[in-house]
């Protein structure tokens, strides 16, 4: 393998696209430094990579004192970050509004939206003050971001939020290199997701229950290798990557 000398860095990368991610980025060259909570789901990834160069930092995305020990580890190993995939998250399970508890929205609040602004904020400052100047930012929204699904108001409201983060950074980030997209998925293959398959499936907007198709995981990576690969006049500023037989289009 010849490595292309850049640096990318994943967040959630022990499991779902965020594995899925720093495969396609390690097996496409990139030094991969593999962020989450948990050390040993992050070694199974690796172990999955035989060849490629990737290192593991456990890191709970939203304590402060981690991110900022993250970032230092980045500097003090590699001196520059040029791609960052801002993609750890989770949600609840299905509750209504009414009986959500302070537990479960803030729970989701401190990663989804806290987490996420914690890393990007590590990343720019670092893709501001390098040399070369500049890097990528791509973080993970959702199709919530455009729809809810009944019951899913923490992750919803906070996948809103991401594409304002999304944006802001944008356009902050213009004089320094610094180029921000969001990637929106899906139903992607992988555990988060499995109740959609299992059972009767998840809720619909019209009250029913529905089995829902899902797709190979592997093709976020690639999404989000291919959006790593452009040159940083280029953004690809949003994309959706979706089963193509989900019920969103026409939703409701």
């Amino acid at each position: 393998m010849i490595h292309n000398g850049k640096v990318a860095l994943v967040t959630g990368a022990g499991s779902g696209v965020g594995r899925a991610a720093a495969l396609a980025l390690g097996n496409a060259g990139y030094t991969v430094v593999l962020a989450g909570r948990r050390a040993d789901a992050l070694a199974d990834t690796i172990a999955q990579a035989p060849g490629a160069k990737m290192h593991a930092v456990p890191t709970d995305v939203s304590d402060k004192a981690a991110v900022t020990a993250l970032f230092e580890t980045i500097k003090a190993d590699h001196g520059r970050l040029d791609v960052l995939f801002n993609n750890a998250g989770g949600g609840t399970p299905a509750t209504n509004f009414g009986d959500l508890t302070d537990d479960q929205w803030f729970g989701v609040v401190n990663v989804n939206l806290n987490g996420m602004f914690l890393v990007a904020r590590g990343a720019y400052r670092i893709m501001r003050d390098q040399t070369p100047q500049g890097g990528r930012i791509i973080n993970n929204g959702s199709i919530s971001a455009h729809a809810p699904r009944p019951g899913s108001a923490p992750y919803t409201a906070t996948k809103h939020a991401v594409t304002g983060l999304t944006k802001s950074i944008s356009l902050d980030g213009r004089k320094y290199d610094i180029a921000c997209g969001q990637i929106d998925i899906g139903n992607a293959a992988t555990p988060m997701t499995d109740r959609m398959v299992k059972g009767e499936g998840v809720p619909q907007a019209n009250g029913s229950m529905m089995i829902e198709p899902r797709f190979d995981s592997a093709k976020v990576g690639e999404t989000v290798v291919f959006m790593a690969g452009m040159p940083l006049d280029t953004n690809v500023q949003f994309v959706t990557v979706m089963a193509t037989k989900m019920p969103f289009i026409g939703r409701g």
